[in-house]
């Protein structure tokens, strides 16, 4: 049963379509692989009875001569996606019991795309963090390590469960969502396919929320050609989401043509920092020189706001996330901690409630909203922001695609970075300017740092050009070849 976790999503989906293997056994492999992997920590809650049914139920329309673009695949859900009958959590303890009476639409569209729920994966708190250390339920362990060296690695964050799942082969593939980076940066450093879509392709509907002009859900699989199938089962429009974009959704397998002769990919300049290791500058050459045998043509570009983007972001997503969290006061659902009247309930369940990362963002976006503020911090991030799209459609009139690395290293100890907040927000310093212009981004497995572990190249797309971000990472992604996989270190504790 080993060899069917090691399927990707388009093999799996080939057996199934052959009758080789069963929706049941496929789901049973990899509910054996999540027990055996709970060392990792990735999963908050399993659900393997619903897992068996919903795979029953797949065969059984497959013997009817139904099947979605998912049918009988075990996918592993990032605990901020409202599961109806499910405990969601957003890896928070303000939301211990909070068992959702409906269903996200993503979740719904995967449900009826035929896919199988193995567990919702553990997470950084309500998706604020970049080392998925800010979970109540305690952090998830990369499953690769440094070779000879067993401490325990981040999977980066705040999608860490979902790209620990994929990576240790426990998940055919995971749903994440992306605000900063969270997709992208911990795909980077898992070694596996990080993409997230336009803002307003994927609907955010039953999502629980940290920043919402920000938040995007997306897929986190092994494959690019994955990506590609999951993304279809995820995406579509939704009337109960006001920023849904009614457009067709392609198939975007179809996509991946491997030809990418004449297509235009910009380098930007402003990418190139004081201080970025040699290993990531040689990675990023090796992908120009990929792509440009592939027969692309390569130019090198300005995204001169881009040194502003980081402090942008963490002004505009901490205001969001102060008006979104203020919701959670213990009286409607969830955690309460008694007080001796309404005010001290409030600040007692918060107190408990919160972990101390949201804590601070919730206090900076506070401030920054505050009467004689607002204007000297939120109005003028808000201003910036819009500089910043407009420099990426400035670029995307002389190219088709931004090729850029994922983050600006691999990935690092448990606790070594938890103590300064500064260091952990420079993870997203690669994958912040595509967040605030709204912009598809992926990334893909491309190398390995001198420490042996997995370093990533990002994409950047235009608006709804998901297939063109996709086709050129099918290329790069063949270019690279990466076949590495982390030793299977947790099946010994």
């Amino acid at each position: 049963m080993a060899g069917l976790t090691d399927l990707t999503i388009a093999e799996a989906r080939d057996k199934l379509t052959a009758g080789e293997v069963s929706a049941r056994e496929l789901t049973e492999a990899h509910i054996a692989a999540v027990e055996a992997a709970r060392p990792l920590n990735a999963f908050i809650t399993e659900t393997p009875e619903r897992a068996l049914a919903q795979a029953e139920a797949s065969d059984a329309r497959r013997r009817s001569g139904e099947a979605g673009v998912m049918e009988g695949v075990p996918v592993g859900i990032k605990d901020l996606f409202c599961t109806k009958g499910v405990l969601t959590t957003a890896g928070s303890h303000i939301l211990d019991g909070f068992v959702p009476p409906y269903e996200s639409t993503v979740t719904a569209n995967l449900w009826k795309a035929g896919a199988v729920m193995l567990g919702k994966c553990n997470m950084d708190e309500f998706a604020m963090g970049s080392s998925n250390e800010t979970s109540y339920y305690g952090p998830v362990e990369n499953p690769w390590r440094r070779p000879g060296d067993n401490r325990s690695i981040v999977p980066g964050g705040s999608s860490g469960g979902s790209v620990a799942a994929v990576a240790a082969r426990i998940a055919l593939g995971a749903t994440g969502t992306d605000t900063g980076g969270s997709i992208r940066q911990p795909a980077s450093f898992a070694g596996v396919v990080g993409l997230k879509p336009t803002y307003g392709r994927c609907s955010r509907f039953g999502a629980v929320a940290f920043a919402s002009s920000l938040d995007q859900p997306g897929p986190i699989t092994r494959t690019v050609r994955d990506a590609a199938i999951m993304l279809r089962g995820m995406a579509g429009f939704d009337p109960m989401d006001s920023t849904s974009v009614d457009t067709p959704v392609p198939d975007y397998e179809a996509a991946l043509t491997g030809d990418i002769s004449g297509l235009k990919v910009g380098i930007p300049k402003e990418y190139r920092m004081d201080g970025m290791p040699a290993e990531i500058e040689a990675l990023w050459k090796q992908g120009i020189e990929w792509l440009k045998a592939a027969g692309a043509e390569i130019r090198d570009i300005s995204l001169p706001h881009t040194k502003y983007a980081l402090p942008t972001y963490y002004i505009v997503a901490p205001a969001e996330a102060s008006s979104n969290l203020a919701r959670y006061d213990g009286v409607r659902y969830g955690l309460r901690i008694p007080g001796n009247d309404l005010t001290e309930m409030y600040e007692n369940t918060r107190a408990e409630g919160f972990g101390t990362e949201v804590q601070r963002r919730v206090m900076i976006g506070t401030y920054v909203l505050s009467a004689g503020y607002y204007d000297a911090y939120y109005l003028k991030a808000q201003k910036l922001r819009t500089l910043i799209a407009r420099d990426f459609e400035t670029a995307f009139e002389e190219i088709d695609v931004l090729l850029t690395p994922t983050a600006p290293s691999a990935a690092f100890g448990v606790g070594e970075k938890s103590d300064d907040p500064i260091a952990m927000y420079l993870n997203d310093v690669f994958t912040v300017p595509a967040s605030m212009a709204g912009l598809p981004g992926i990334s893909v497995p491309a190398g390995l740092a001198d420490d042996g572990l997995p370093l990533g190249l990002q994409l950047i797309g235009r608006a709804f050009d998901e297939e063109t971000v996709l086709r050129v990472a099918g290329v790069l992604e063949e270019a690279a070849v990466f076949d590495r996989r982390p030793e299977n270190w947790w099946a010994t504790k």
